[in-house]
């Protein structure tokens, strides 16, 4: 299994006459599969809020979506369940699926009660996956319906790098409206990993099954992008390089020498990761010019490689003496979805500090983005609350959290 590797400059054309450009590199990445190629098998670990305010219906219909997993699950993967209140539990020890009942079994056990420990739960499940992370593909889910009362919030945060820096990836789901989505976003941004909503109790089976679908398909992990510039070259200084597809992410960048590494985790079959580099370059002579090499290295586990490097690719720019534009549209929609997700953050970061009319134009300007980049359904949930506020309400938790989902993600119909 090989890195399809492809970039593009939001306009590939630059004026020679100018001092200075500002160009948008779009990066995409995925995995690609030999003809019979197979993927490695799935190491899952699902790590399961059964607290008391879990009691009835939401408890129930999270069982019924892990027993579906356990169902979709196939021969030679892996699985281990943790159930944590304000303790934590492996109900399930890392196996490979041998016996599909007694699993289901374990899982029908679980009784709401207790309080809330997120960093409980999570240390137990990135214990238990690292267990089985050998030449497959290590993912949890972690799922919780509130805050973390009996836990430590920066703990999660270094627990989620932790788990980044071992090779798992932790995607978190909330369930209902009272869990924490800054913390919640914060541990899938750092450990590699997407962050849900499941709104109503009857969504929880469809969105462990989106989930599912979406870990399937990986091909390659532990995928870190190198960037190198030309002199006449530089990253920007603020928020430099954000991933912008499958999921809005602001990304990590560190220094090596002349080039910068961008940790990105897995690299799936069928959806490309899309990352944006904000670049700044200085006048050069005309002709064609090489701003850039990348170069993607990663663990391939379906072989057991580690740390293969992907061939080295220039970008180069078209510098003109007679300068026309020739935006890229596929580039400029990225850029669109980077301004989506910063201008709701400016607009959730106004309505904490009390400032609702400055959060309702921001909420606009992202719905207008949304309708530039055909993003139909952010536009919608976005103007609603914009005009909810402009209207003297108060936005609802739900209402909080549909927001953030839609900033980061363009929402797929059911």
């Amino acid at each position: 299994m090989r890195v399809g590797l492809q970039a593009a400059l939001s306009d590939a054309n630059l004026d020679a006459n100018q001092p200075n450009h500002q160009r948008q590199l779009a990066v995409s990445l995925s995995a690609i599969a030999p003809p019979g190629g197979r993927t490695a098998p799935l190491n899952l670990c699902l790590i399961l809020d059964h607290s008391g305010s879990m009691n009835g219906r939401p408890l129930e219909t999270v069982k019924q979506a892990a027993n579906r997993i356990v169902d979709s699950l196939s021969v030679g993967d892996r699985l281990s369940i943790v159930a944590f209140d304000h303790k934590a539990k492996l109900i399930v020890p890392n196996q490979i699926i041998e016996n599909p009942s007694r699993i289901k079994m374990e899982i029908n056990k679980l009784q709401p009660s207790g309080g809330t420990a997120i960093d409980e739960g999570m240390l137990m499940g990135i214990e238990a996956l690292a267990e089985g992370k050998k030449d497959t593909i290590s993912q949890a889910f972690l799922l919780t319906d509130g805050e973390n009362e009996h836990g430590d919030n920066s703990r999660c945060l270094k627990l989620a790098q932790l788990a980044a820096g071992y090779n798992l990836t932790l995607n978190t789901l909330g369930f209902g409206d009272h869990w924490n989505q800054d913390i919640l976003e914060q541990i899938a941004d750092a450990a590699g990993g997407t962050l849900s909503y499941i709104e109503r109790p009857e969504e929880a089976v469809s969105e462990f099954d989106r989930l599912f679908s979406r870990i399937q398909t990986v091909g390659l992990t532990n995928a870190y992008l190198h960037l190198t510039l030309a002199p006449q070259v530089r990253l920007a200084e603020l928020k430099p390089i954000a991933q912008v597809v499958p999921d809005t992410i602001e990304l990590s960048v560190l220094q090596e020498g002349d080039t910068y590494v961008v940790r990105l985790g897995d690299l799936m079959l069928d959806a490309p990761r899309v990352v944006l580099a904000n670049l700044y370059a200085t006048q050069m002579p005309p002709g064609r010019q090489a701003i850039a090499h990348l170069q993607v290295r990663y663990d391939d586990p379906a072989s057991g490689q580690q740390d293969l490097a992907s061939d080295r690719i220039p970008i180069e720019a078209n510098v003109v003496t007679t300068f026309q534009p020739a935006p890229n549209p596929q580039v400029q929609q990225h850029v669109l979805a980077l301004a989506k997700y910063r201008q709701t953050q400016i607009a959730e970061a106004k309505l904490q500090a009390g400032d609702r009319t400055g959060a309702a134009t921001m909420l606009q300007s992202a719905a207008k983005t949304a309708l530039q980049m055909g993003d139909q359904g952010a536009a919608t949930v976005l103007q609603e609350n914009a005009t909810r506020l402009q209207a003297g309400e108060q936005l609802s938790e739900a209402d909080r959290k549909k927001t953030r989902i839609v900033s980061k993600t363009i929402l797929q119909s059911p």
